[in-house]
């Protein structure tokens, strides 16, 4: 039974990818032969951050004035005004495909992230072009790599010694062999991490035994299937080993980011624990530009302006309690209270983290995280007349960790780590004392016995009401 609805859900997709094939757009609209391919899916949290992603692609490979078209995949369910936006202002052609089913979703192993990522074998469904670049949304290109669609029929970089890389690859699109991964995935072709990556390495699994692709200078396409240089694809953990490029096969061309999908270099917080960070951000200022998260900016900031301005103004206190009950209830209060206040001053450091938009530039992000939280800090030191150096004392840590983290004459990463290693041990101390000096303070406080009633009487003015405590 449930083999027969396998069969049958198989079958109707071969049959929709068969109709769908049949309807893709014309890409003919230019005398371009070949094409830049990338993918938009939805259904993840990070999606609006892959979609700044793919429009600085698109924007960087304008700007280098690659003699091809720009091609986006995208899925039926992305945003209309996010399609708008790839053809209106990016100049891509934008073809819209149904989600792929991925059979591996109930692997042990598999990562939800990857769930819509077979959407990249669309990219053998472009029959309109002779080749194809592949190309996941974390590429940064540094010149113009048009000399890739001189190669064969599939070629790819090893990152990994023995699993190539498909954060690009060259293609020469056919439906013959798009049908034939369709059939592979309906035969349950093993796949190791269940996502694009793991199936189309097993797919062409002889591509390790494979000849170097050096581009004839004549400017013939090569037939087969070649391996391609790493200059291709420099895995960015290459570069934090010494601090600089030193890929000694092929152009260094393109930069990808593989690593952990929180620490892409399009996240402002990326960088400067990742200094390539800085690099992709530039480019999207030369190309993108920051102005669809630049009125959050400003309304972010003055709002931290204005708080800050206000707990300068105005000293509140939630000490203002009346209670005149056992030593037993007093105790419970006063530990409420030093509850509360660690706990004030950890969202202090928190929050802004979480409200200031993921893709802005570093420099921005990090003043904006610096300012919010001196802001929501003021707060606690005001409400609970806490001593102003301790609380602060992990804000300085911060912006110690900032500038030893981004100072540019390091000699190679290892020195940098064993410094930052350095500080951090260092720093770790008085982080404690200052923690020990606030419960210390709030301790002094809520113990003397007049500073309940004192913050009552200059807050009330009634003398009456005064009595009643």
């Amino acid at each position: 039974m449930g083999s027969n609805a396998a069969f049958l859900r198989w079958s109707t997709m071969l049959f929709v990818l068969g109709l769908g094939l049949s309807r893709l757009p014309s890409t003919k609209a230019t005398s371009f032969k070949n094409a830049y391919a990338t993918m938009m899916y939805v259904g993840t949290p990070r999606d609006y951050e892959f979609y700044v992603a793919v429009r600085v692609l698109l924007k960087s490979l304008s700007k280098l004035n690659v003699q091809a078209d720009l091609v986006v995949i995208a899925s039926v369910d992305v945003p209309l005004r996010w399609i708008r936006a790839f053809e209106e202002e990016d100049g891509a052609k934008v073809v819209r495909v149904e989600n792929m089913e991925n059979p591996y979703k109930h692997q042990d192993n598999f990562d939800k992230r990857f769930k819509l990522s077979l959407n990249k074998l669309y990219a053998w469904s472009l029959v309109d072009y002779d080749r194809v670049v592949m190309l996941d949304a974390d590429n940064l290109f540094l010149q113009n790599t048009d000399e890739l669609f001189q190669c064969g029929q599939f070629c790819a970089v090893f990152i990994n010694p023995c699993v190539f890389h498909t954060g690009l690859f060259v293609l020469q699109p056919s439906t013959v062999v798009l049908k034939d991964m369709v059939h592979e995935l309906q035969n349950g072709r093993e796949n190791p991490d269940g996502a694009d990556q793991g199936f189309i390495a097993s797919y062409f699994p002889e591509l390790l035994d494979k000849p170097m692709f050096h581009p004839p200078p004549n400017g013939t396409k090569l037939r087969g299937t070649y391996r391609l240089p790493l200059g291709y694809q420099m895995d960015a953990s290459y570069y934090y080993l010494k601090l600089r490029w030193s890929v000694p096969c092929g152009p260094n061309s393109v930069i990808t980011f593989p690593g952990a999908p929180w620490l892409k270099p399009w996240y402002w917080w990326s960088w400067p624990v990742l200094p390539l960070g800085l690099q992709w951000h530039e480019q999207r200022r030369q190309t993108l530009g920051y102005g669809a998260e630049m009125a959050v900016i400003l309304i972010q900031s003055a709002i931290y302006l204005g708080v800050i301005a206000m707990t300068r103004l105005a000293r509140p206190s939630f000490s203002k309690l009346c209670y005149r009950r056992s030593d037993k209830s007093i105790n419970l209060v006063h530990n409420g209270l030093k509850i509360v206040a660690l706990w004030c001053i950890l969202a202090a450091y928190v929050t802004p983290f979480f409200i200031i938009p993921h893709t802005v530039h570093p420099l921005l992000g990090w003043f904006l995280y610096l300012l919010g939280s001196f802001a929501l800090c003021s707060i606690a030191i005001n409400v609970f007349l806490l001593p102003t150096l301790p609380v602060l004392v992990p804000w300085l840590g911060i912006v110690g960790a900032l500038m030893v983290m981004a100072f540019p004459w390091y000699p190679d990463g290892v020195v940098r780590a064993l410094i930052v290693f350095v500080y951090a041990f260092c720093a770790a101390p008085f982080l404690w004392a200052s923690m020990v000096r606030i419960v210390a303070s709030l301790q002094s406080s809520l113990e003397r016995e007049a500073f309940l009633p004192a913050r009552l009487v200059e807050s009330s003015p009634n003398s009456w009401f005064n009595k009643l405590y």
